[in-house]
């Protein structure tokens, strides 16, 4: 009789402990491609009395989606074909090539490689990662707006600055500022 309690007791147990586990996910973390026609990097360089306006496209890139969630990916973008959006363009643009800045002859290529990402929000999150820019990589973190992560596709934005000086791009510092504005647009689908 008290094999057949201690019997009952434990599969009592037993099935109690696991009804309060929470049930792991089967589904897989989904790779998504970056839609590099519409994804791209926009940036505005300001000085004392103006400022100057361009957009460098996204060659390429994957993003990790987990349950609706964004929680990894990795770029590269193309500043080999960066262009200048204002009226400085082709004399402005010349110069941003040269080693005063990215140096498109040795360096044509940024990326980025996102190595975590915490919500804040149910939109909104903190990614951390390494921007490798000029042959020199340094780790940023920025807040994302995720506008979209499931079947029909990706979409966040970014709004923050970026110090041009970690990247060794010291030309005019004091007269031009050292903190590029960006504004980045990444779409990708299945």
């Amino acid at each position: 009789m008290k094999k057949i309690i201690l019997s009952s007791a434990f599969a009592l147990a037993t099935v109690v402990l696991f009804s309060f586990n929470t049930p792991t996910s089967t589904k897989q973390v989904e790779t998504f491609t970056v839609t590099a026609q519409k994804s791209r990097v926009d940036f505005t360089g300001s000085k004392k009395n103006d400022f100057h306006t361009g957009s460098i496209p996204v060659k390429s890139g994957t993003v990790k989606i987990d349950a609706g969630k964004l929680v990894g990916g990795s770029f590269v973008v193309d500043v080999a074909a960066m262009k200048v959006t204002d009226a400085a363009g082709d004399k402005l643009l010349g110069h941003l090539t040269t080693a005063d800045f990215f140096d498109v002859a040795k360096f044509g290529e940024a990326t980025f490689n996102i190595s975590s990402v915490k919500y804040t929000t149910a939109d909104k999150a903190t990614l951390t990662g390494a921007v490798t820019l000029k042959g020199i990589t340094k780790e940023i973190s920025f807040e994302a707006i995720i506008r979209s992560a499931d079947e029909k596709g990706f979409f966040a934005e970014a709004f923050f600055p970026l110090d041009r000086t970690l990247f060794g791009m010291n030309y005019g510092v004091g007269a031009i500022d050292s903190q590029v504005q960006l504004a980045v647009h990444i779409y990708a689908s299945k």
